[in-house]
């Protein structure tokens, strides 16, 4: 492991960019919960535990029309949960590394939670790939307005998970809102800020001009593997990837460095290497 966070943290100190991807591991050393499989999801939320509902089944659209009480009762107590929780240390430590380089930081991530912008990311700094649980949209969706959800609070009763009602309401035709959040199955997501994110974040890459690109990778799974084969692709030409996972750490071809840690671990100990 030694040897492991040497090589990282030689990467760091030779990089000119920095590229962060993140999947949901990078919350955990925040508090979030860790949804992997159906027993930490029930561990994080029991009333679901009895319903016998997974993640992936209440995080389907079709609840929106079917059972909006049901559908905003999930998204509104993961709304106020995101609020109320402090990104761990090991944001600024990727923010300030970042920012002492001449082509800076960027980040792609598949979380919805708006933690890069808590911690000091700016927007234009972000590539939400999935969207944001703090962005709204139309149900239908009526048009392709995605508004900021700051100042809606959508209460929920902690023993039903239910949403208590007024729910959310399209601005332009008066029906429900939802987050502009791609779900599963979900054929009704607005993705237009997220191309937006995207369009700009390869704009960047291609115009860091041969300046050397690291890519520090962090608690992206492989069962939604997008932000892992991001990771790869970006750091493909230089094999300057730090993948830190400490469930599903691999490296395929020996193109980068593995670190099976913790996010905030791994962060902390790099630092005080570089």
């Amino acid at each position: 492991m030694t040897e492991a966070l040497e090589r990282a943290a030689a990467l760091l100190a030779d990089a000119e960019a920095l590229l962060v991807c993140a999947g949901a591991g990078m919350g955990v050393d925040s508090g979030l919960p860790d949804f992997r499989g159906g027993e930490g999801f029930w561990r994080a939320y029991p009333p679901y535990a009895r319903l016998g509902m997974s993640f992936e089944e209440l995080a389907d659209p079709v609840h929106f029309a079917a059972d909006p009480e049901l559908a905003w009762g999930f998204y509104g107590h993961r709304t106020a949960l995101y609020r109320d929780t402090v990104p761990h240390a090991g944001f600024e430590l990727l923010r300030r590394w970042g920012s002492a380089l001449p082509g800076g930081v960027r980040v792609f991530t598949s979380n919805v939670d708006g933690q890069f912008q808590r911690a000091g990311f700016a927007e234009d700094q972000i590539a939400e790939c999935h969207g944001s649980i703090h962005h709204l949209q139309c149900v239908f969706p009526c048009s392709r307005r995605i508004s900021s959800a700051d100042g809606v609070s959508v209460p929920v009763d902690a023993e039903t998970m239910r949403a208590v009602r007024p729910l959310p309401e399209c601005p332009d035709c008066g029906d429900l809102e939802r987050p502009n959040i791609l779900m599963f199955g979900d054929t009704t997501w607005v993705p237009d800020r997220g191309q937006a994110q995207l369009d700009a974040l390869n704009a960047w890459r291609r115009g860091l001009r041969g300046q050397r690109l690291v890519v520090v990778e962090i608690g992206a799974g492989q069962a939604v593997p997008t932000v892992r084969r991001y990771a790869e692709l970006a750091s493909a030409a230089s094999q300057s990837l730090i993948r830190i996972n400490p469930r599903e750490p691999e490296v395929r071809h020996g193109r980068g460095v593995s670190l099976p840690m913790p996010a905030l671990a791994a962060l902390s100990e790099l630092d005080a290497l570089l």
